[in-house]
Parts: structure tokens; sequence; C-alpha cells
């Protein structure tokens, strides 16, 4: 597996128009670990995801690989570094299955159709779809297509894995096998950022927990701590609502 790195963003600022979406947020993710990101709706999570891998760009701030910021750099050679895992699968419908995983080590790391096959068979032996190789993403179920998705992003060998609400779109029986499948991805030693709704998983999950509010992280810790523990009126009342 690719060397995990650690993750940082240090005082992102972020602003559609005049609303500040993101406002000074700080963010340590070491190299290995699981991060998971809650909060109501609209506090800011998954901004924070498209602005760390840069499909938004920050008004203000530094993002850090390794220690080494990543702002003057190629964002589509960031996007290689960094995997990531949409709400909505966004596959290819009129490609196989195994085209969608192949898609990007072939355009982008130029490898062989051979290389690319027997890469894309190993991602979908991982996430358990290897006999769905050649069928179209629309006969599959969306908990597959969403396990498609995440083969697609590991086929890139990223060092760090983003997910934003991955099982939001799923009916409730098929949420557990995507969430066992990033479990095992955590339990791999993979870096990853997960935005999730899901508080039995943050809890049992991340070694991180972060809880954002009103484009803030408001509150920073172990899970068994901010669950337990809460030190601000804001997560208590969150926990009170969710849980």
């Amino acid at each position: 597996m690719t060397s995990a790195v650690s993750l940082a963003a240090t005082d992102i600022h972020l602003s559609f128009g005049t609303t500040a979406v993101l406002r000074g947020v700080d963010l340590d993710v070491a190299a290995g670990s699981s991060t998971a990101v809650i909060g109501p709706s609209g506090s800011g999570k998954s901004t924070l995801l498209r602005t760390l891998n840069r499909l938004y760009e920050p008004d203000r701030g530094d993002i850090l690989l390794d220690g080494r910021s990543v702002l003057r750099d190629d964002p589509n050679a960031l996007r290689q570094r960094i995997g990531m895992v949409f709400q909505q699968f966004q596959l290819f419908p009129h490609k196989s299955v195994l085209d969608n995983v192949t898609l990007g080590p072939r355009k982008l790391k130029k490898m062989s159709a051979d290389a690319a096959r027997e890469l894309g068979m190993a991602q979908l032996d991982r996430v358990g779809l290897r006999n769905k190789a050649d069928v179209r993403p629309s006969t599959l179920s969306g908990g597959q297509q969403q396990r498609v998705a995440i083969a697609r992003a590991l086929a890139m060998s990223p060092q760090v894995m983003f997910f934003d609400e991955a099982t939001s779109a799923l009916d409730p029986e098929l949420v557990k096998g995507v969430l066992a499948l990033i479990a095992e991805l955590a339990s791999d030693g993979m870096t990853m950022v997960v935005v999730t709704h899901e508080m039995g998983f943050a809890r049992s999950t991340a070694d991180q927990l972060v809880f954002m509010d009103h484009g803030q992280v408001v509150e920073t810790g172990p899970p068994e701590q901010l669950f337990e523990a809460a030190e601000t009126d804001r997560l208590r009342r969150f926990l009170s609502q969710v849980l």
C-alpha cells in the first residue's frame, strides 16, 4: 500500500460571495489515522473536504501534506494523492465497472491496458465485486455502486482518502457494507477523513473526532471523550439531537 502521509489545514477561510462558509478551520490528521468530521447540516463539513483537495480554493490559510504546502502544486497532481468518494457515486454509466475503475490509472498514470486490468481486478476483489467487472453500473445496487467508486479511488494509490457522506444516498440496509469497507481501510492504516452522520461508525472507527458548526471547528478529540464528556453546549446539543 502507498505510504501514509499526514494532512494538516491551518486557518482555512472560504467565502461564497458575502457568505463565510469556512471561518479559520484548523485540522491535523496524523499519518495512518482516521478522522471523522461531524456536525449539523450547513456547518461546512463537505466544503472543508472539497477545499482540502482544492475543488474549492481557500481564500486564506494553508494545506499541508507531510508538512509541505500543496497550494502551489497542480491541483490535478494533488488529487492523484488524495482519493475522494462522494455522496453520489459519479460513475460513467456507459462504461463497465472495470473500465470505471481503470480509467484513472490508464489516463493519468499512463498505465498499460493489461497492468490497469490487473490493478482494477485486484481493487474490485478488495471491495468484493470482482464478479461484477464486466457489467454496467446501472445493474448494481447503490451500495455496490459506492463500493465501485471506492475501488476507483483506491486504484490511484492515494496517500489520503476522503469520504463525503458516502452512505447518505444509500438505503439503510446497504449502509452497513459500505461502512464495514471504510472501517477495513482504516484498520489497514489508510489516512482518512470521513464526513459522516453515522455516529456509531464515527465512535467505533475514528481515531479522532472533529465537530464543526457554523464553519468552525468547535471541538476535537478522541471519540470517547467527545461523546462522553463534550465540553461545549453546541456539541452537547448536537449529540442530543442525533443520538
